[in-house]
């Protein structure tokens, strides 16, 4: 018995007005008698439920299996619920420390343009070569976050090609590794494999390669290319000079724009009514101004040249941070609206089957009353 003839029986009008004839009837048609023996509430529902043409077999295999994928999309929505708060809360706390040192570092730079010195990574030359360090995720099931990353880099590599700026790329990520690898016209001077969480050793790594091609003169700007976190269901993919040093003391894309944050949304997860719930409290990020007669008892040379590798290591540490927060709330939302959609399919596959099994039980029914009536 197809699912196509239950469908066009739950959906036919009913041919039987009078049921003292029931009996006459029946031996002609006994499948009429299906929309006494059903509910009328579901003639109404039919209309709104989708017609699965399948067995009663096949939809037990298919509630099975979609029951299946909504406990693995619900434990991964769990355990990306429990890693996006230490993530978050990484990403805070190194903000304020980040910004710091970019306005410490521009103080001592304002103060060396007197001077005659030369400090290799705050020197600004004219730009033939650019290094665009992409930072992507490890793995998917993140929604559209890695295509985010990856699409802005090839719209920023179209304007390097379009202005005549020759170009290589630092990937880091394995998504982002996997995809320059099948692009064979991108230029890519080295793939950096990402950790689970992110480190200083990881950070130095990559800035270790960043400060080689710039102080060799390979490249003459470096922009780092990351997701900012901003919510649980917000990121931006923001492209930042990192090197030469920002003549403003901020942190800013290649527009100009200053992508620091001086007030961040601290998303804390919560139950309410037994399901997943967020707060948010703003988190203000203060910003004490640099007294302008500050003097320094060692020579600037000497320590901007120690806060330099720290400036890097801190900023490439802060992207990487930034990014996986960003990574791990896009795979809660997608996880969230998978185990959603779960939920739903199963209740669609539920009715279905118990139509499909009332309808079949009940045509049982009615042979047997046709065939006893027959015999009389």
């Amino acid at each position: 018995m197809s699912c196509l003839n239950l469908s066009m029986w739950a959906s036919s009008k009913p041919l039987i007005h009078n049921s003292s004839s029931l009996s006459f009837q029946s031996q002609v048609n006994p499948f009429r008698l299906l929309h006494y023996i059903s509910s009328p509430n579901s003639l109404s529902q039919s209309s709104t439920i989708p017609s699965i043409q399948c067995g009663l077999r096949e939809l037990r295999e298919r509630i099975v299996t979609v029951n299946n994928t909504h406990k693995i999309t619900e434990a991964m929505k769990l355990v990306s619920a429990a890693k996006v708060r230490r993530a978050q809360e990484a990403v805070i706390n190194g903000r304020p420390f980040s910004e710091t040192l970019v306005e410490v570092l521009y103080n001592i730079n304002e103060q060396l343009q007197l001077e005659d010195v030369d400090v290799p990574l705050t020197d600004v030359r004219p730009v033939q070569k650019v290094a665009l360090v992409v930072i992507t995720g490890d793995r998917g099931l993140c929604g559209g976050f890695n295509n985010a990353i990856l699409k802005k880099a090839e719209t920023r590599i179209a304007e390097l090609k379009n202005l005549g700026l020759d170009y290589t790329v630092i990937s880091v990520g394995k998504k982002g590794n996997s995809y320059f690898r099948r692009k064979t016209d991108v230029q890519v001077d080295r793939f950096i494999q990402g950790g689970s969480f992110p480190t200083a050793k990881e950070a130095q790594t990559i800035a270790d390669d960043v400060f080689s091609l710039f102080v060799s003169e390979e490249v003459d700007k470096v922009e780092l290319l990351y997701a900012k976190f901003v919510s649980l269901v917000k990121s931006n993919p923001v492209i930042h000079t990192l090197l030469p040093l920002s003549a403003k003391g901020e942190v800013c894309d290649v527009n100009g724009n200053c992508v620091d944050a001086s007030e961040d949304e601290l998303f804390r997860l919560t139950s309410k009514e037994g399901k997943l719930s967020v707060e948010r409290d703003t988190v203000r990020t203060k910003r004490d101004a640099f007294l302008p007669n500050l003097e320094f008892e060692q020579d600037p040379v000497q320590i901007i040249d120690a806060l330099m590798p720290l400036y890097l290591n801190c900023q490439i540490l802060r992207a990487l941070q930034e990014s996986l927060a960003s990574e791990l709330a896009a795979r809660m939302g997608a996880m969230s609206n998978a185990t959603d959609n779960a939920v739903e399919l199963k209740k669609t596959l539920s009715i279905a089957y118990n139509r499909q099994r009332q309808a079949k039980i009940t045509g049982e029914i009615l042979e047997i009353a046709a065939g006893v009536e027959a015999l009389r």
